[in-house]
């Protein structure tokens, strides 16, 4: 008898938008604006992963997760396997299902992105992260052998941090120095509280001290110990110290008061709480209208946080809304919530 023939798959377009704080409400507060998927929302987007043959979100994935075969756990409902499959190559998969630029990566080459419909790969990377941390024990991998090697990290920052977790996966002796009081870098005093949780982030920094991962802050490398002593006590050092200073526009007013690097500004609110002064040691200042220069994902977190604090914020931009460098969520979520843009436009001398 002749093989009948399966039944074509219909493709599903339909990408399950995630619930999100109502803008109006969001705008006064910090609490985290994305909510994340249900687990019914979450099998619904899996099942629509079309399990190509050759995973193009796999090539384009920095790290090279198994996309396809954690959604399919996913969609069959069994989120441990899903988690396990996740973190055999990604360590932090909360933090980076909330912050990763998916839609230049994994996500733009999803062979449902031409058709609009792309899995929303990074909603549930996230997904598992968080439901792993919702169950009462998270598991540990396995480690390799003991190597008897020991490797020093000079900062704890989204690098250190994955550098970390994949030197003690690999059976390395793991010690990390961070000159900050606290641990991941520009995911504790860069990004704001209603994108990135410092819950998350100390869960995600937690789970690598579980692993044996060694951490050391308010520990400034040539200040509290010198790199030719860490050189000698160590097999090998890994530099994650981050962008470093910020960069200026070469034009008057520079120094004036209220003028503020992003770097500044972010840290002060993030890291120190200044929103809180005088509750908290930290003083920002509390302007009536802001003005944010630039249009990447700082820019959007600039303004976004001088809109909950009170102020008309504005971005100024030199170039069109299409050619924003922020991510599209991001933008979208800022105009929502009441920012202004200034298209085409940069500041000039007086």
């Amino acid at each position: 008898m002749p093989e009948t023939e399966k039944p074509k798959r219909k493709i599903d377009l339909n990408r399950r938008e995630m619930p999100k704080q109502e803008h109006h409400l969001r705008s006064h507060n910090f609490l985290e604006v994305a909510l994340g998927y249900t687990a019914e929302l979450a099998m619904a987007e899996a099942q629509r992963c079309l399990q190509c043959k050759k995973p193009f979100c796999v090539a384009d994935c920095p790290v090279q997760i198994k996309i396809p075969e954690f959604i399919q756990a996913i969609a069959d409902g069994d989120f441990a396997a899903g988690s396990r499959i996740l973190k055999e190559r990604n360590s932090l998969p909360s933090v980076c299902g909330r912050v990763c630029p998916q839609e230049e990566q994994c996500e733009m080459h999803c062979a449902l992105s031409k058709r609009g419909g792309t899995i929303a790969v990074g909603r549930l990377e996230r997904f598992l992260g968080d439901w792993e941390a919702s169950q009462s024990e998270m598991t540990l991998p396995e480690t390799a052998r003991p190597t008897g090697k020991k490797v020093a990290i000079i900062g704890g920052g989204p690098a250190g941090l994955t550098a970390a977790a994949d030197l003690i996966k690999a059976g390395h002796e793991v010690v990390i120095f961070e000159a900050l009081h606290k641990m991941g870098g520009v995911l504790y005093y860069g990004i704001p509280e209603f994108r990135l949780p410092k819950t998350i982030v100390d869960r995600e920094v937690d789970y690598l001290r579980r692993l044996g991962v060694e951490m050391h802050t308010d520990f400034v490398v040539g200040k509290t110990r010198s790199m030719d002593s860490i050189l000698d006590d160590f097999d090998a050092v890994f530099v994650a110290t981050g962008a470093g200073l910020p960069w200026f526009m070469e034009m008057p007013g520079n120094n004036l008061n209220g003028v503020y690097s992003a770097n500044e500004y972010l840290t002060r609110i993030n890291l120190m709480k200044g929103y809180a002064y005088p509750r908290n040691d930290t003083p920002i200042k509390r302007h009536q209208k802001v003005a944010v220069l630039g249009g990447g994902n700082v820019a959007m977190d600039c303004a976004r946080t001088a809109l909950r604090l009170g102020a008309e914020a504005t971005i100024v931009y030199r170039r069109s809304r299409t050619e924003l460098p922020a991510r599209l969520e991001e933008i979208e979520n800022a105009e929502e919530e009441g920012v202004q843009f200034r298209y085409l436009t940069l500041p000039v001398r007086t």
